[in-house]
């Protein structure tokens, strides 16, 4: 492979192609001298972790408005952080988020480390993510390697090991092709070819800028690449969820800090387990349950089948919340609870 010349012709498609993205400094802005922000920059890739584009820009630009810089951010309760987080799911983000701002804050002066090393020893922050920050906030020449890459990767090279087991090999690739010249502006390239044309599915060859030194696109197999094993079953878990009313306000529940949706209000619960569990376990209230149905909500390592019981009463220890106030709610119990009020077996 000529690795001058893939460089050349992928970075001059960037500079014509670049996606408009608003935590983003295109490439002419770039050349002119623009520098990135580094904390739109660490806030974009928190936010992308296991979120698409489309999904993560409102919330991008709901938080930049409210807090435009690390250390408004840091000046922030931990329940209004997450009561803006909700809806993007995977909630031990935030809660890194807010820890990661405050050491920023604390310890740095407001000013984010300008190296891989640095990046890494903030709270929360990985290796992928300090490697991002790092290339395109300050054109460190660090290897970024997300689901996009390793994609592109899979294919130029027709790695036959699967995933995940080819991480590692298409990491290495990747590092290959590192260079100091123009080195966040490479790593955004990459990532939006595979976004845009090195799709999953259908890859859009013929606009490829490198399919010449594509070794899949050269065996017409790269709808197949990258290699993957199979998937093991998600299991199943059940569990009930209990919507309490008290007028137009419904009772809710500050969850523990530690574990799934930790730190998060939402509604009460009995444990998520593999038997389906007694009614009244777990209920706020001893009340007048009715049956409201259930919910279906697919979490990362396990499918959650969920009974939604009503009641009209009250209860000590709860959060009550106008209804209109539920769409804060992480998305689970948002279905619960629009289920059990519009659930037409009350009406």
């Amino acid at each position: 492979m000529n690795t001058a010349d893939l460089r050349a012709r992928l970075l001059a498609w960037y500079d014509d192609n670049a996606r408009d993205l608003p935590w983003r400094v295109g490439p002419r802005d770039h050349a002119a001298g623009v520098k990135a922000d580094p904390y739109r920059v660490w806030l974009s890739e928190v936010m992308l972790q296991q979120t698409t584009v489309p999904h993560a820009t409102p919330y991008f630009l709901s938080f930049t408005r409210r807090w435009p810089t690390v250390s408004d951010l840091a000046a922030v309760e931990d329940g209004d952080l997450m009561a803006a987080w909700a809806g993007l799911g995977y909630y031990a983000r935030a809660r890194n988020l807010l820890a990661c701002a405050r050491a920023v804050a604390r310890e740095h002066g407001g000013v984010f480390p300008d190296t891989e090393e640095g990046l890494r020893a903030l709270p929360g922050v990985g290796a992928y993510t300090a490697a991002a920050v790092a290339a395109i906030a300050f054109d460190r020449a660090a290897n970024v390697v997300d689901g996009n890459v390793e994609r592109v990767m899979s294919r130029l090279f027709a790695v036959e090991e699967p995933m995940p087991d080819s991480k590692p090999e298409l990491k290495a690739l990747a590092g290959d092709l590192i260079d100091a010249h123009r080195p966040g502006d490479w790593a955004q390239a990459l990532m939006d070819l595979g976004a845009t044309v090195c799709k999953p599915k259908s890859p859009i060859c013929d606009r490829c800028p490198v399919s010449m030194h594509c070794a899949a696109f050269g065996r017409g197999d790269q709808d197949t690449f990258p290699r993957k094993t199979k998937k093991a079953a998600r299991p199943r878990r059940f569990g009930i969820a209990y919507v309490l009313t008290r007028g137009d306000e419904v009772a809710l529940v500050r969850r523990p800090d530690k574990g799934l949706l930790g730190g998060m209000l939402g509604l009460p619960t009995s444990d998520w387990t593999t038997a389906q569990p007694s009614p009244g376990d777990g209920a706020p209230a001893n009340a007048a349950w009715r049956e409201a149905g259930e919910i279906e909500h697919v979490f990362t390592h396990f499918s959650l089948t969920l009974r939604v019981l009503r009641a009209e009463g009250d209860a000590p220890g709860v959060v009550w919340t106008p209804t209109e106030g539920l769409d804060a709610l992480p998305s689970v119990f948002l279905k619960a609870a629009r289920q059990a009020l519009l659930s037409p077996r009350l009406l």
